[in-house]
């Protein structure tokens, strides 16, 4: 992979805390449109959304686009953000192996925001989850199928988490 210009000042200040709800974005590498072939974006959403993708980390909500992932997640007290983020990127670029023909699928490294005491948890999913309306890719959340938020009650629209 190749690093960009300053990526390494991204991780200075970086503190990983137990407990702690973040924010999370990968972005493909060269912004490549991977995700927008259905059945590629099938396979990434599956991996995400598996458990052994999150062994000491809860995941609650994400959501993948055509270029990049958003994750919503509370670190477990085993494993730093950075760690949980290699292991999601890892996990699917494995599962994507064979359509890659050699390319790389991430870019290095990832962006991050701790969400704030006074920040809601929920109001940050809701602003995660609507990315597909604000791409113009659909009008109604409901109509993406590369998203989930754990506390999602059959029968409720998306954004009225």
């Amino acid at each position: 992979m190749t690093a960009f210009p300053g990526s390494s000042r991204l991780r200075n200040g970086r503190v990983s805390l137990p407990g702690q709800i973040y924010m999370a974005t990968a972005v493909t590498s060269g912004r490549k449109m991977w995700f927008s072939e259905f059945r590629l974006a099938c396979i990434a959403a599956r991996t995400i959304a598996n458990a052994s993708c999150w062994p000491d980390a809860k995941l609650l909500a994400w959501v993948l686009m055509p270029d990049h992932v958003h994750l919503l997640l509370e670190l477990g007290h085993a494993e730093d953000i950075s760690r949980v983020l290699q292991r999601v990127k890892a996990l699917v670029s494995a599962a994507l192996r064979p359509e890659l023909r050699g390319e790389p699928l991430w870019q290095a490294g990832f962006h991050d925001h701790a969400v704030r005491n006074c920040e809601s948890v929920r109001d940050t999913a809701r602003y995660l989850i609507a990315n597909p309306i604000r791409a113009g890719l659909v009008s109604d959340v409901s109509d993406y199928p590369f998203w989930d938020a754990s506390w999602l009650e059959p029968g409720h629209h998306p954004l009225d988490l």
